[in-house]
């Protein structure tokens, strides 16, 4: 039976308060595993007004209403309202996906300060950000993480270092087409195994070629009909997939099933894999088709 690994990744306080729980309910009704990747330190979302000088931004927010998605409240914190932290205040409820039996690792500290500003950072930010963020999982959950996915799809050579400093047994921090060893400029093996994204996401989606709310999980659907040996991953958002857009995933999740996929976490979906046998490929940056700016990319 092909695997579809299903990644959620939860940027924010409201997500991970609302989005995850009912996250949680819809896969339990669906059979399906999952991997939460969770935000542990401050909500800064409201920073994110840097972004609309960048290139293809308002284009975005103009085809997906983020202040719908978002609320008003959460585009205020980091500037006109504090930050709340995330993994003080929602301890309990992340271990809760886990005592579901749920996979969880890190998806950052800070969300909107890594995506923003990782990639132009030297070694020693980029480890200061990464181990805080180790350092609250593991109070939260009492055991060291294991994963990890880049906010943004966001990375630069020291990160992908870190997470074998850190041990991880593997991370999803890129787009791309099958599992493989990211390697550095020398051909070197660089961190640990990758597994990346390899569908598009809903806000990339929505309001292009006529694909609204109503079909765009066929469209999904479509790029999935035929199988890959390696599986596929898709990458959700607790701000959206877990609120306004549940019923899309909820659509989703049934055709995946109709299509005969097993609805799995990112470990499972590695599970038999032989790591030291995988693809060795570099991790470039580049654009994808709607979404702004750069990202992280197979090679």
């Amino acid at each position: 039976m092909p695997k579809l690994a299903l990644k959620v990744d939860v940027d924010t306080w409201r997500g991970t308060r609302e989005g995850v729980p009912q996250l949680v309910e819809l896969f339990a009704r669906h059979q399906a595993g999952a991997t939460f990747l969770f935000s542990l330190g401050p909500d800064h979302t409201g920073r994110a007004i840097r972004r609309v000088f960048r290139k293809g931004f308002l284009q975005k927010v103009s085809r997906t209403s983020v202040v719908e998605h978002y609320g008003i409240r959460t585009l205020l914190y980091g500037t006109l309202l504090p930050g709340p932290d995330i993994g003080r205040r929602e301890a309990a409820l992340m271990r809760g996906v886990r005592d579901a039996g749920f996979e969880v690792g890190i998806h950052t500290w800070d969300h909107i300060k890594w995506q923003d500003f990782v990639a132009g950072k030297d070694a020693a930010w980029t480890e200061r950000e990464m181990n805080r963020a180790a350092e609250r999982f593991t109070q939260v959950f009492g055991h060291p993480p294991r994963t990890h996915g880049a906010a943004g799809w966001q990375m630069n050579t020291a990160a992908y270092a870190h997470e074998a400093t850190l041990r991880l047994d593997y991370a999803s921090d890129c787009r791309g087409r099958h599992p493989f060893q990211p390697v550095d400029a020398q051909g070197r093996n660089l961190g640990v195994p990758q597994l990346p994204t390899t569908l598009p996401t809903l806000d990339e989606l929505i309001g292009l070629d006529g694909l609204t709310n109503d079909n765009v999980h066929q469209a999904l659907l479509d790029l999935t009909a035929e199988a890959p040996e390696s599986g596929h991953v898709y990458t959700l958002h607790a701000e959206l997939e877990g609120m306004r857009l549940l019923n899309v995933l909820d659509r989703l999740l049934a055709g995946w099933k109709r299509q005969g996929y097993e609805l799995v976490s990112c470990a499972e979906l590695l599970a038999g894999t032989d790591l030291a046998a995988l693809p060795r490929c570099p991790v470039l940056m580049g654009e994808i088709p709607g979404r702004s700016g750069t990202l992280a990319l197979q090679g």
